[in-house]
Formats: C-alpha cells, sequence, structure tokens
C-alpha cells in the first residue's frame, strides 16, 4: 500500500470570468523513502501540485489517497489534522515567523513533546544539525535567506512528519548553501519522502530517487533514477499524547512576547476596556443602592423606637419602667439625635478643600466601641468627639498620627480627639460622643431647629432698671464660661457698658420656641423662663452674623443651654428609645408594647414603597443594568475595530503555524492565552487605581465597590476578551491556508 497515492486529480481556479486549469489527470503514488523531483516551466502546475498534497488547496476532481484512507470528504478540520499528522512544508520564500526567534521557530514544531527540557533539547540538537547555533536567540527578521532556510528545514525535520514537501527550497540561495541544504535534505529522506519542486533538477540530480515533470498541469513524464529502498512505516491512526492547555499556554506566550509593539497595543485597550467598565460599574452604584433597606428611623441593632398611641407626651419615670421589665439594655428618652444624621454637617477647616472648609454629614451615636487601630482616643469630656471616618479623610486627620482639631457643630465648639477610618464609603460615618457630649448635642440641635425668640432684662445692684427690654434671638452656647455668668451682645448693651466689661447684675431671661408637632401636624408655643440673680454680665460685640446681618446674642453656659432645651422637650418631645441584644428581640417586645397603648416600632423596619415607588425602583435597575451591559458591548466593539490590526499583522504567523500541522487547538489556545496575558497588566492597574482612589481625596467621588462588583467587572472583560478573541479566531481560520498566507505578515 502507497503512503500517498493520487487518482485522476484536477484543480480548477475561477476568478472574476475567468476559468484556468492547474492540474488535471494527475496519477502519481508515493512510498516512504522516495526523494522526488518535481519540475516544469512556471505556471505549469508544479507548486498547485504540491499545495494539493499538503492540503493547503483543495481539490475538484479525483481522489487523493493517504495510507489507503480516501480525503475527498475531508472538511477544513480534517485538513488541519491531515497536515498535523503528515506534512512539513518547506517553502520557496521561507514563511518563517519573522518576531519568533530560531529557536522558538524550531520549538514550534515540537509542541506534541510535553516536556520543555526535552522539547528545549530537541530543538537545539536539530538547530545545531543544520549549522544555526550561533544564532539560536536571533529573530527571523534578522537572519539571511540562507539561515532562513536552515530554520525552516530545521523545523520540518523537529515535525518528524512522514512527507516533507519542499518548494524551490534552493531557489533563493547562493551555490554554496543550496549544496548544503540539499544535503540535508538527503539526509533525511531514508525513511520519509521527500518531495522537491524546482527549476534546477540538476542540483539534485545525485540525490533525486525519481524525476517527474509537469506541463500545462499534466504529468509529462515520471521517470525513477534509481532503486529506493522502500519500507513500510507504521499506520499513524494512534494520535500522540498531547496536553491541549500546556502547549497552548507554551505557544500563546510565545506569542505575547515576540511582538513587543503589537503586546503593548492590545494591553492598552484591555486597561482602556477595564478602566471604562470600571468607571461605569462606579457610576451604576446608586442602582444597587435602589434595592437597600430605606430603614424609617436610624438602623441601630436592637433598637426600639416608642411613642403612645395618645399621642401624649411620656416621662422618665415611665420609660424606665417599660425598659426593666422587658429587659432592655438602655433607654433613650430623647432620641431626636439619633435620626438626623447626615443631615447636619461638621463644620471643618480644611486646607485641602476649594473653600477652605468642608462639611462632614454623619450619624450621631454614644457608647460605642470601634475597637482598636484608632489614631488618637475616645472622647471623655463633653466637649469632646471622636469621628469614624471614610479613608479619603486621611488627609485632613492624618494617616500615622493625630492632632486635635476643633469643629463647629450646633453653634457649639467641639473638640475631635480622635478618629478611626474604613475604606467601604457606602457606609455613614459616624461622631461619637460621651453620653453628656451627646445630651448636651441632642439640645443644641432641638434649639436650633425650633423658632426662638428671647426678651432679656437687666437690673443693676441698685435695683434700678438698666435701659429697656432686650430682645436677643441668638442663643450662642459656651463651655468656657460657668454657669452664673452672662455674655449680652448688643448695640444697646454697648451704651451701657464697653466690650469686655461686666457687673452683678439679676436677669430675666424668657425664651420663646414655636416646636413643630410631627404627631398633630401643627407648630406648639412653648415658654421657657428662668431668673439670674448676682450674675455677672459681660459686654461683647455681638458679632454672630446670619446672611450678612450681625444679631444681637446671648452666651450662656452648656449647662444653661440644657435646661432650656430640656424644659421644653420635657413638655413636647412624644418619641423614645429603647436598646435591646437584637433585633429579633425589639420585634418581638414591639408586639407586646403594641397591646399596652403604644406604637412601637424596631428600627430595622422599611418604608412601604407605594406601587409608583416600586416600578421606579425596578425601571432605575432596569435602565443602569442596560447601560452597564450596553458599555460592556460598546467596549468589546471598540476593542475589536481597534484590534483588527492585530489580526491582520498575526495572520500570516497563523497561516504558517497551520501549514507546519500545528493543532488548530494549539493555536486557537494560544490566541486565547495571549489575549489572557494581555489582561493581566489591565487587572492590576484595575487593582492598584482602586486603592489609590479609595486612600485619597478622590474617595468622595467615587463609590467603594464590593468583591462582587469587581466580580463582575473581570467577568465583563473576561466575556469582553473571549468574544472578541472569538471573532479574530474566526477571521484567522474563515478562510484557506493559502489565501491567508498570501496575505502575509502586515507588521
Amino acid at each position: 500500500m502507497s503512503l500517498l497515492k493520487l487518482e485522476n486529480i484536477g484543480k480548477i481556479y475561477v476568478s472574476d470570468k475567468n476559468v484556468s486549469v492547474g492540474i488535471r489527470e494527475v496519477n502519481l503514488s508515493f512510498d516512504s523513502g522516495e526523494f522526488v523531483c518535481v519540475t516544469g516551466k512556471s505556471g505549469s502546475g508544479k507548486s498547485t501540485l504540491l499545495n494539493v498534497i499538503s492540503g493547503m488547496d483543495s481539490y475538484e476532481e479525483g481522489e487523493l489517497y493517504i495510507e489507503g484512507e480516501p480525503t475527498s470528504h475531508f472538511l477544513q478540520p480534517d485538513w488541519e489534522e491531515y497536515r498535523e499528522k503528515y506534512i512539513s512544508f518547506i517553502f520557496q520564500d521561507y514563511n518563517i515567523i519573522d518576531s519568533f526567534t530560531v529557536l522558538e521557530n524550531v520549538e514550534l514544531a515540537l509542541m506534541h513533546i510535553e516536556d520543555r527540557a526535552e522539547r528545549r533539547l530537541r530543538a537545539m540538537e536539530l538547530i545545531d544539525k543544520v549549522g544555526l547555533t550561533s544564532h539560536l536567540k536571533h529573530k527571523g527578521s534578522k537572519l539571511s535567506g540562507g539561515q532562513k532556510q536552515r530554520t525552516v528545514i530545521a523545523r520540518a525535520l523537529a515535525k518528524d512528519s512522514p512527507i516533507i514537501l519542499a518548494d524551490e527550497p534552493t531557489g533563493n540561495l547562493d551555490s554554496e548553501t543550496s549544496k548544503e541544504i540539499i544535503d540535508l535534505l538527503h539526509r533525511v529522506s531514508k525513511d520519509k519522502l521527500v518531495i522537491v519542486v524546482t527549476h534546477n533538477f540538476e542540483d539534485f540530480e545525485s540525490v533525486a530517487t525519481r524525476h517527474i515533470r509537469i506541463h500545462d498541469g499534466s504529468i509529462e513524464f515520471d521517470h525513477e533514477i534509481k532503486q529506493a529502498t522502500k519500507t513500510e512505516i507504521e499506520k499513524r491512526s494512534e494520535k500522540p499524547k498531547e496536553n491541549l492547555l500546556k502547549n497552548g499556554l507554551s505557544l500563546g506566550m510565545c506569542i505575547f512576547k515576540s511582538k513587543p509593539r503589537l503586546t503593548a497595543f492590545l494591553c492598552l485597550l484591555m486597561v482602556i476596556g477595564t478602566l471604562g467598565l470600571f468607571l461605569v460599574t462606579a457610576m451604576c452604584q446608586d442602582a444597587a443602592d435602589a434595592f437597600e433597606p430605606n430603614y424609617m428611623f436610624t438602623h441601630v441593632d436592637g433598637r426600639l423606637v416608642i411613642t403612645t398611641d395618645s399621642g401624649r407626651v411620656m416621662s422618665e419615670d415611665e420609660l424606665r419602667e417599660i425598659a426593666i421589665k422587658y429587659g432592655a439594655e438602655s433607654y433613650l428618652r430623647f432620641d431626636s439625635l439619633l435620626d438626623v444624621g447626615m443631615t447636619y454637617g461638621i463644620m471643618l477647616e480644611s486646607p485641602n478643600s476649594l473653600y477652605g472648609s468642608k462639611n462632614i454629614y454623619c450619624d450621631f451615636t454614644y457608647g460605642e466601641d470601634f475597637g482598636d487601630n484608632i489614631l488618637g482616643r475616645y472622647p471623655e469630656a463633653t466637649d469632646e468627639i471622636f469621628l469614624y471616618l471614610p479613608v479619603s479623610y486621611q488627609t485632613e486627620f492624618g494617616k500615622d498620627s493625630f492632632t486635635d482639631q476643633e469643629i463647629t457643630l450646633f453653634n457649639l465648639p467641639l473638640k475631635v480627639v480622635g478618629v478611626k477610618y474604613y475604606y467601604d464609603n457606602n457606609i455613614d460615618p459616624k461622631c461619637l460622643l460621651t453620653e453628656d457630649g451627646f445630651r448636651l448635642l441632642t439640645a443644641a440641635q432641638y434649639l436650633q431647629r425650633s423658632s426662638v425668640s428671647a426678651s432679656v432684662t437687666i437690673t443693676g445692684d441698685s435695683g434700678d432698671k438698666l435701659d429697656e427690654v432686650l430682645m436677643l434671638y441668638t442663643l450662642m452656647p459656651s463651655f468656657d464660661i460657668p454657669s452664673d455668668k452672662i455674655y449680652v451682645g448688643s448695640p444697646r448693651f454697648e451704651t451701657i457698658l464697653k466690650s469686655g466689661e461686666s457687673f452683678k447684675a439679676n436677669i430675666d431671661l424668657r425664651a420663646t420656641y414655636y416646636v413643630y408637632d410631627y404627631y398633630y401636624d401643627s407648630s406648639t408655643q412653648m415658654t421657657f423662663t428662668r431668673k439670674f440673680t448676682e450674675t455677672d454680665v459681660t459686654a461683647t460685640k455681638p458679632t454672630t452674623a446670619f446672611l450678612g446681618y450681625t444679631t444681637d446674642m446671648l452666651v450662656i453656659s452648656d449647662e444653661i443651654l440644657c435646661d432650656i432645651a430640656y424644659s421644653v422637650l420635657e413638655k413636647s418631645y412624644k418619641q423614645a428609645s429603647i436598646f435591646f441584644e437584637s433585633d429579633k428581640e425589639a420585634h418581638r417586645v414591639a408586639e407586646l408594647l403594641k397591646a399596652e397603648g403604644y406604637i412601637a416600632v424596631p428600627s430595622d423596619t422599611t418604608y412601604e414603597d407605594s406601587a409608583d415607588d416600586a416600578i421606579w425602583i425596578v425601571l432605575e435597575a432596569v435602565i443602569t443594568l442596560a447601560v452597564w451591559l450596553l458599555s460592556v458591548v460598546f467596549l468589546a466593539f471598540f476593542i475589536n475595530i481597534c484590534s483588527l490590526r492585530a489580526i491582520e499583522s498575526f495572520k500570516g504567523d497563523m497561516a504558517i503555524m497551520r501549514s507546519m500541522g500545528i493543532k488548530v487547538r494549539d493555536i486557537k489556545v494560544a490566541i486565547y492565552v495571549r489575549m489572557a496575558l494581555c489582561l493581566i497588566p489591565a487587572l492590576i492597574l484595575l487593582a492598584l487605581s482602586s486603592v489609590l482612589i479609595y486612600t485619597s481625596t478622590f474617595n468622595q467621588y467615587f463609590s467603594y465597590l464590593y468583591p462582587w462588583q469587581y466580580l463582575m467587572i473581570v467577568i465583563g472583560m473576561a466575556i469582553l476578551v473571549l468574544r472578541t478573541t472569538k471573532k479574530q479566531i474566526a477571521r484567522l481560520f474563515g478562510e484557506s491556508v493559502k489565501k491567508s498566507m498570501k496575505g502575509g505578515n502586515v507588521a
């Protein structure tokens, strides 16, 4: 049985309106051990015959048998497998991969050897055999014609195929190099079938065992020069052991580093795509927030908010009895400060801000422990606070050490004595106070949101009335004065004393408040009166300004401020909070309190969205998801368009690999590996960028992304890379090897 047999083979070329015959009615039979020379004039069909035998070009007539098996039914994958198993091709124009080194070009044909060290040793032996050891690391683009041809022969020998096809292997070489190449081919023809197409039969006459001449596509004569030893080779029906991932990874890494500029361009595309997807995901954070719980009150684990169903004010004793009866851990009678978080800003002097200051919006709390690794300390005095902030505020309060800073809140001068940072800026910041500080801040906040007007009557030691009654609209608390001392700032008071002067006086303070009652949806007038006898009264300039107008003010101690506020709260505030071990316990007690005439709401209770609100929430989420997906599609389209250059640049190299019979699967895996390697720098840059953003002031403008969102970005980029690479592969393998090789290397 012949190794290779052609029966009535015909090849026809059709282009535009012309039809030409490549070869016709070719009947040939070949065995291993033959050295066949094919000659003929240019255009006679020599190269066409070689292309048909190699499977790089199809045939329209007859049948080609390989070891007795017909091939007319072969599809493209079958021809790829055929070349992989049987064919090594030596081209006239070398078809060396210019971006690969000599060693890499030869190793390319040794992918069937799993052990990398063994593969490299075998490649070096073959390179030494063709006399190119000194050019081992030289890229193909730097070699001379003879060196390229030697490399191609070494590559053909490395594959160890039963059939070696050579198209004008000495056509571009000098006579000395030609003799060396012919000698090499002769040495390997002992147990292989070597078919050489040449114009110069004389150069091969001494080694050829058979001479075939073609004229006008037909066999003119087939002459056996001498008897050749014919040995049957084993039928290669068993596929060699293969490691798809290992071979593809090795080839992919080789491709990745072979063209630095192209690789850099692809890496840049991946960076653009990844960062673009990162920005879109960050901007779409609001869609995820739409599904976050919309609590009725600030959620504190175990908090239960209660009021009476009649709308009356609860007393301290009543609230204490409820807490004891149901085993509460603690209670807070006036809890308004808990629910105004993120509404009132802490004014901070900031050299890092465009306006020289910034507001920190946070929830107010007391009694919490934020653990260790804090800067500074926890608050101990009434006027001290501790801040729990996003890590971006390191620029304001320091990274390694902390210095006390003063801030103003509800007209109270407070000191920031400590801080702890966190990375998730979707969490609300917190302002931690002492219990007394929380009580004072509650009073200051309550008075600030109420409409206040105060009248002050000042009487001297003699009992004479000093001046007329002063109408003051601003009560300014201060930690620096005792409770028996008052500062008055009013232009009329300056007629009595100069700024800074003081005297003993009796003061009648009458303050009127208009407090809005949410329960009855109405305002209630509350009045506070207090007499101060033998009090130090000091004149001060009325420096408090509101919208450009200087207002009169009464500067009082923090104790007096609390007395005023709590005298009003005790008459008007109808809500309180009781704290249990957990939300579950709070829900249990809530049901019991409802039976006793109370309205009890656990703090994890959310608002019931109306149908319209629910529709808008879902619609917003759907639109945001659509925007995200469209962004992925747009980025995929952008990267695909930009990578067309890379595809064209790579087409010639792929065609050479296919002509060598490299496994198509290995090539495809290698292309995926190359794109995956190009994605790695982008993912590293993504990680570095996220760290940079979340440890800088930019953290105020970019929402913190959770691990699942980063996973979405990685998956999105993986999908993008897979789709783009799939299109590249379809483009590369969508045409015949011969057509791809005509395109050549663009870059």
